[in-house]
């Protein structure tokens, strides 16, 4: 699922010009290395992808995904809370968020 996202990116960011094209690539390889266990290679790309489209919440989400399987709860939590602030109606990320603060939480 997430690499069908992360296509459908790609192909509507390929238009709006060349950073975010190259942001929509990275954030597509970086969720490909996410989804492979590839936890180095998914940060290097998503955070770059950050970057350059800083305005893309599944790009946040993804990374903070990443992050979060990289044992990084409290930047995971960050990049949760800049999806969610990116767009609201982001259900997955919204869900995201919910369950790091709840970790951040637990004693």
């Amino acid at each position: 699922m997430r690499r069908i996202l992360a296509t459908l990116l790609l192909v509507g960011l390929a238009s709006l010009g060349c950073a975010t094209y190259q942001g929509g690539r990275l954030y597509t390889s970086g969720t490909e290395a996410l989804d492979r266990g590839d936890n180095a290679r998914a940060i290097a790309d998503l955070e770059r992808a950050a970057e350059l489209v800083p305005d893309r919440s599944e790009v946040q989400n993804h990374l903070g995904l990443a992050y979060a399987a990289d044992g990084r709860h409290q930047e995971a939590l960050l990049a949760f809370r800049r999806a969610v602030a990116l767009d609201c109606g982001n259900v997955a990320a919204r869900r995201n968020l919910n369950a790091a603060e709840a970790r951040a939480s637990d004693p």
